[in-house]
């Protein structure tokens, strides 16, 4: 069965590339060398999103080549989506896409998060065409709306697309605010049932993972499943590179917490946490 988009999208994306201002990259005569991508979903939703950035300046110029690509993303969705159904997806596939001009206007604040929140971004042209953590939050976003549609095994697959590109592990399930940014990414891990603020930056090597998991009654071979098992962290937090922050507590609004800390407590607002007794360095020539 082939799926046509018939919702208002197009419009709203379209709307939303005519209100992009510098320093949000708008030149429609730039040529970027070519990439291949291992899912044509990812290579899609860049273009629909960014599409000045990825070679794709006409959907800018035409709302009907918009409205093309959204029924090609969603003949991919609706393919992705039926083998794990037993119902027809296509109101699935089109709450998902209707969303889509919402998700461009958040990603376009994890532009400015990561422009803003790196020293070493040079354009927010870098940060689009550059960044891992990037990537990873707009197929976590994605697949968040997917996940919350009831499309969750599928929604698994692109954010396990997104760690093979980034090495950054987002689950769909979990509740990304506003503003976010991952620098450099490598070995982060967010799991299911995590939830994170606005204007939050995390540095490599960090989980928000879970402590203890409880075994299911009925069968003392398999973990309980649906639990409350990762941490909430609120807005205005830094979290350092090799942090590791378990279970299902609660960290508060303008918290910093240094790298390497090992966090299994709830934290109040306005807190900084860090590891107080680092270990002595000694050094020996080799004489």
């Amino acid at each position: 069965m082939a799926y046509t988009y018939t919702g208002d999208a197009h419009r709203g994306l379209a709307e939303s590339y005519a209100a992009d201002e510098s320093p949000f990259p708008t030149r429609m005569s730039s040529e970027f060398p070519r990439r291949e991508h291992s899912r044509e979903e990812g290579d899609i939703l860049r273009r629909l999103f960014f599409p000045t950035c990825w070679n794709a300046t006409r959907l800018v110029r035409d709302e009907l080549e918009v409205l093309d690509r959204l029924d090609a993303l969603g003949e991919l969705f609706y393919a992705g989506i039926r083998p794990y159904a037993t119902d027809d997806p296509t109101a699935t596939v089109d709450e998902v896409i209707d969303q889509l001009p919402d998700i461009r206007e958040m990603l376009k604040e994890d532009v400015v998060a990561a422009y803003t929140g790196d020293p070493a971004a040079k354009s927010y042209l870098e940060v689009i065409r550059s960044y891992p953590g990037l990537l990873a939050i707009l197929i976590q976003r994605v697949a968040h709306a997917l996940y919350e549609s009831g499309a969750a095994a599928y929604a698994r697959e692109l954010t396990e697309y997104a760690k093979t590109e980034t090495g950054i592990d987002i689950h769909p399930g979990a509740e990304i605010g506003e503003h976010f940014f991952i620098d450099h990414g490598t070995g982060v891990v967010i799991g299911e049932t995590a939830t994170v603020g606005d204007w939050v930056r995390i540095y490599q090597d960090v989980t928000l993972g879970a402590l203890h998991f409880e075994e299911d009654e009925g069968d003392e071979h398999s973990l309980k499943k649906g639990n409350k098992r990762h941490p909430d962290i609120g807005d205005h937090v830094v979290i350092g590179a090799g942090t590791k922050v378990l279970g299902a507590i609660a960290v508060g609004d303008h918290v910093s917490i240094g790298a390497n800390s090992w966090v299994t407590e709830d934290v109040p607002d306005n807190t900084q946490v860090y590891v107080s007794d680092h270990p002595t360095q000694e050094r020996k020539r080799n004489d």
